[in-house]
């Protein structure tokens, strides 16, 4: 198939190398000339563990080329939109700009016969207000949401674990287990390789599939906002949320994922999610249906005040005292700092006084960008150096299996507070660490 991806950030950029890599011809079209380059040249623009070998697998087989100019779009026959859908500056509504800038770039330069496939994150209803301006142009609409997780996204795109498929409600056609819309069998072309493996396929109307993304991470946000409420319960009665939910996890009905205490959830997508699902449900007449999504938010958020209260209980006065952050990023396997609560913990540190010390093994230098009034520095020992205090706030694995006796050995007090309860706490304490767990007895 000739492919193209119009925007080339995260979403973009890995679905354009994957595709190539199945053997599509795909043309990358961004406004970014730098982001671009980069791309050109083979360089992944932010840190996706195996992007880079993709980038060149798909360089080496000439089908992946990165652009800036518009006109190349007329040679692809399938068109996938995976601007980015930020949160909107003046609410938690989505901002749609980016993907009505892209259809505006690719509506001219549309064939008859072509499909548009939208890959971004969108409000509910956001496909029906395009398809007609599509159709205009003899082309079809189809909405593709992407499920990527940071640090898995190659994995993701090119062996998803299923497949939604969004078209106009009144072109679907049914016919037993079987539906056909116009397009489909434009996407099982590009989609041949997974769909030979057996990948679920769900196929449906525009409003489902759109739900479909904001639903599920609307679910893992309750998840992860559930369990770190019971940890804030268990700190007040000294309880172990840990063994709680080892203990609730074997129920197969809930299951153990998304069940570890900590500081909370961050990233690009979660929290602007279910913000602009809650935005959407206003807008609709039924904001109450997602009420409880507020406190999903307020529960996160106050993680991040639990750690700074208590690193303010363990030391008092925070001013000049020094504090070791181990982790920047909003999850491990990611240079991604956006709405991190290991981030924004750091800077409310500073803040309140405190000499902060962080590092992280992919995030520094974006981190740098966003908050330029902490120390930064590249590894570990050099981090611990001194330190009255110890907080890990990414679960890396470099973080994770840190030998507690050596690095009791760098700091002036051995005490730590384990943000993400992932050390193993009896190693540390053996060392002669004062360990902090959060929801831990």
């Amino acid at each position: 198939m000739k492919i193209s991806v119009i925007g080339c950030g995260y979403l973009g950029a890995v679905h354009a190398a994957a595709m190539a890599t199945l053997g599509h011809e795909v043309i990358g079209l961004d406004v970014d000339a730098e982001k671009i380059a980069s791309l050109a040249a083979g360089r992944a623009p932010f840190y996706e563990p195996g992007l880079p070998e993709l980038l060149a697998a798909a360089g080496a087989s000439g089908n992946l080329r990165f652009t800036t100019d518009p006109e190349l779009l007329r040679e692809a026959r399938v068109h996938f939109l995976g601007v980015g859908t930020p949160q909107a500056a003046d609410g938690g509504a989505a901002d749609l700009s980016y993907l009505h800038a892209a259809l505006d770039t690719l509506l001219p330069r549309l064939s008859p016969g072509d499909l548009v496939v939208g890959k971004s994150t969108v409000p509910v209803g956001t496909a029906e207000t395009l398809v007609a301006r599509v159709r205009e142009r003899g082309a079809e609409l189809a909405w593709n949401p992407e499920f990527l997780r940071e640090g898995f996204a190659v994995q993701d795109t090119l062996r998803p674990d299923r497949l939604v498929y969004g078209f106009a409600a009144e072109s679907l056609v049914r016919e037993g287990t079987s539906v056909s819309a116009p397009g489909r069998e434009l996407l099982d072309e590009v989609y041949a390789d997974a769909l030979a493996a057996g990948t679920p396929l769900v196929v449906t109307d525009f409003a489902t599939a759109e739900l479909v993304k904001v639903a599920a991470n609307a679910f893992l946000a309750t998840k992860i906002s559930f369990i770190n409420a019971m940890a804030e319960i268990a700190d007040v009665t000294g309880g172990d949320v840990s063994d709680l939910a080892t203990a609730i996890g074997y129920d197969n009905r809930i299951g153990s994922r998304f069940l570890r205490a900590g500081i909370g959830f961050g990233g690009g997508c979660l929290p602007k999610d279910i913000r602009a699902f809650s935005a959407r449900a206003n807008e609709l007449g039924v904001g109450e249906s997602l009420g409880f999504l507020a406190e999903v938010d307020a529960i996160n958020l106050r993680r991040r005040d639990h750690v700074v209260e208590r690193a303010e209980a363990i030391l008092g006065d925070l001013d000049g005292r020094r504090i070791t952050v181990l982790g920047l990023a909003f999850k491990p396997d990611s240079d991604d700092v956006r709405d991190s609560p290991a981030l924004d913990i750091a800077t409310r540190l500073a803040a309140r006084g405190a000499v902060v010390t962080a590092t992280d093994p992919q995030a520094v230098e974006t981190a740098r960008r966003h908050a330029p009034e902490l120390n930064f520095v590249f590894d570990a020992e050099a981090a611990l150096r001194g330190a009255e205090l110890v907080l890990v706030l990414t679960e890396w694995s470099d973080f994770r299996n840190l030998d507690p006796v050596a690095a009791a050995a760098l700091v002036d007090a051995p005490i730590v507070i384990d943000g993400r309860n992932c050390l193993d706490r009896a190693a540390w304490r053996g060392a002669g660490w004062a360990y902090h767990g959060l929801g831990r007895r």
